[in-house]
């Protein structure tokens, strides 16, 4: 099913994400992971392609055990700073071949030691999305950052790049973590007067560990409410925090 013919209905929609494993060794016990998670019903699973594609071996293999075992609508994640163009249009083919027709385009960690882009290879989402749309009749999501991308000077010049990615063929959009209402609602209503139409999914992270509070900030451009920090202070140790 492709995720658009979800989220422009009225229905509520919750999904879950995994993360591949980094040795295929792993791979048996991720599947079991897989069926785990796909008994809880949510409305979709998507699977990510490691933040420099460090797990992109398995993505296609746990979106397949998403669709075509547990039959639960899979996306699967698709990043290009670190990839070919060569190695991107082999991704799409496995997909089309496994009937995956839903990809989150992503560009992907820049890697580390390595010149960036490399000449006639990719440098932006929006690149990678209109090479897919090109190459197939995929559902095509991307990503947006409520409280700004961390490359961009202004809110403004994000959204222009956002523009950019629906233009080139993306349908929805999901967002970065957040962990105040109000920044969502108003980045969607900014992005409405920009012209953005598809639909925005708030990214959601639940904190699992007191340490969080401090790396996900420095990490990610997102700020805590007071009010959540005040309280989780109370707390003495991780299982006092969960």
């Amino acid at each position: 099913m492709r995720l658009t013919e979800l989220l422009n209905t009225e229905n509520v929609t919750i999904s879950c994400e995994l993360f591949p494993p980094k040795q295929g060794a792993q791979l048996d016990n991720y599947k079991k992971i897989v069926g785990d998670m796909a008994a809880l019903k949510p409305a979709y699973m998507s699977v990510t392609y490691g933040a420099t594609g460090g797990t992109s071996d398995y993505t296609v293999e746990l979106a397949n055990e998403v669709r075509n075992v547990n039959h639960i609508p899979a996306l699967a994640h698709l990043t290009c700073a670190s990839s070919t163009k060569e190695k991107v249009a082999s991704v799409i083919q496995e997909l089309k071949e496994k009937q995956i027709e839903n990809v989150l385009a992503l560009r992907g960690d820049i890697p580390q030691n390595a010149d960036f882009p490399l000449p006639n290879q990719y440098k932006h989402a929006s690149e990678l999305i209109y090479d897919i749309k090109s190459q197939g009749d995929f559902c095509i999501g991307g990503a947006c950052y409520p409280e700004g991308h961390p490359e961009s000077q202004t809110l403004e010049e994000d959204l222009i790049h956002l523009k950019e990615k629906v233009d080139a063929g993306c349908e929805f959009l999901t967002t970065q973590m957040f962990f105040d209402n109000s920044k969502y609602f108003a980045f969607v209503e900014e992005a409405r007067k920009a012209g953005i139409e598809v639909p925005i999914i708030p990214g959601i992270k639940p904190f699992t560990k007191l340490s969080q509070l401090t790396v996900v900030p420095k990490t990610f451009r997102c700020d805590i409410p007071e009010e959540f920090v005040k309280e989780a202070a109370k707390c003495k140790n991780d299982d006092e925090f969960k």
